[in-house]
């Protein structure tokens, strides 16, 4: 592992960066979903990859030398139907419901973005190290872009998330929970009405670190790729999605890594190689980002 002021050949490793040696893995799961099948080899060049998802601190200062309007604090523009600004926030149910329903725990929340997680009424306060959400891939491109930074590929992304333990199920092995222990931030109960600890996100770095020095690669938040969907995944996005703006054509893009919404028994969606789609226009209160360096 490196970063700080260490140096990678000839070049300083970025703070807050590890460097992720280029190579070879096997790439997707035969076990689990369809949508990670074939499994097949994929090949990367070496990369900077960011510790940890971005924050809500990183993100507040980005926005304040930029100026940058999010899309969720933004209303829609013509030919699009009005839409108050907000984004998608998880609601916990009363009791079961069927998990086909995603309308059951989803909702569109006027007021709610990057700095109002939970609706207009929430606030950051306590969250700095909380990983940012409600950011469109839009919205973390221009991040991104202001850091000297890009998003990862999907390639990139499963490959540094494996941490050099080529086809295990998790970034720290085959065991879901070795020795009782939980390893990520992910749905501890009955989904979407009962869980062990509050659902939300927890500060990035809480869980241990993969074989490559990177925190919270499954769980917590879904991050954005730049890779588009395909047909076949971007049948089944991760939530309801909302009108795309006129002045943002949409594209499904890859999500990876799950979030602390994911659970064995409904999607077991933190592996690294488990994927959704989203497109690209739509926010919510499980999904974020984190940059590479090339």
């Amino acid at each position: 592992m490196t970063e700080g002021l260490e140096i990678h050949g000839v070049r300083a490793v970025p703070e807050g960066m590890v460097w992720v040696p280029g190579g070879t893995c096997a790439m997707g799961s035969e076990t689990f979903h369809p949508e990670e099948r074939p499994v097949r080899p994929v090949s990367v060049t070496g990369f900077f990859m960011d510790i940890r998802p971005v924050t809500n601190a990183e993100y507040a200062a980005f926005v304040l030398a930029t100026g940058h309007v999010t899309a969720a604090e933004r209303p829609s523009t013509p030919p699009v139907p009005s839409r108050v600004p907000g984004s998608y926030v998880f609601r916990q149910t009363q009791g079961p419901v069927p998990l086909e329903d995603r309308n059951q725990w989803w909702a569109y929340v006027p007021g709610a973005d990057w700095r109002h997680p939970l609706g207009p009424a929430s606030t950051l306060e306590d969250r700095a190290d909380h990983p940012v959400t409600h950011v469109t891939y839009t919205d973390a491109t221009a991040y991104a872009g202001w850091a000297g930074k890009q998003l990862p590929t999907e390639a990139e992304w499963e490959f540094a998330a494996r941490g050099g333990l080529a086809g295990a199920a998790y970034p720290w092995g085959d065991e879901l929970a070795p020795h009782g222990r939980r390893m990520a931030n992910t749905w501890h109960g009955d989904f979407p009405w009962r869980r062990a600890t509050p659902p939300g996100t927890s500060p990035v770095g809480a869980y241990d670190r993969n074989g490559l020095g990177l925190h919270d690669m499954v769980g917590n938040v879904w991050e954005w790729t730049t890779d588009p969907a395909s047909a076949e995944l971007s049948c089944a996005p991760a939530h309801p999605c909302r009108v795309p703006d006129a002045a943002e054509p949409e594209t499904q893009r890859v999500i990876k890594g799950g979030s602390h919404l994911c659970t064995p028994r409904a999607c077991h969606h933190f592996r690294p190689a488990a994927r959704a789609a989203e497109p690209d226009t739509t926010s919510a209160c499980h999904l974020g980002f984190r940059c590479v360096s090339r």
